[in-house]
């Protein structure tokens, strides 16, 4: 087992959760259930699968969890695409959280290899 508050990389997804919230907090009202609601949980789901792989007993299990978080980044980094290309929120304030993605993303593939 690893001690998930040790982890950069799930630091970092904690900071991009909370980028995410305060980034969405701009959606208008009609996108409350949409693009919202799915961003939020995609985002969350990030720490969330780094954490419960981090709990498990085999680095095995972890490297699975780990691609689950992976993934659920790849699918946050194109919701804030489409924030930008629907434009409900400016390429330059979505830019920034999606260079931590792909920083994230980079992170968990050296950090997959490790385990």
């Amino acid at each position: 087992m690893h001690k998930v508050e040790d982890l950069i990389i799930w630091n970092k997804s904690i900071e991009l959760t909370k980028r995410i919230y305060v980034l969405i907090s701009e959606l208008p009202s009609d996108e409350k259930y949409g693009l919202n609601t799915q961003i939020k949980r995609s985002a969350v789901s990030i720490p969330s699968n780094i954490a419960e792989g981090a709990g498990r007993n085999s680095n095995k299990e972890f490297k699975y969890f780990m691609s689950i978080a992976n993934g659920s980044t790849f699918e946050l980094q194109t919701q804030l695409i489409l924030l930008s290309e629907l434009n409900l929120i400016s390429k330059e304030k979505t830019q920034p959280v999606i260079e931590l993605c792909i920083e994230i993303q980079k992170m968990n593939y050296s950090f997959q290899k490790k385990l």
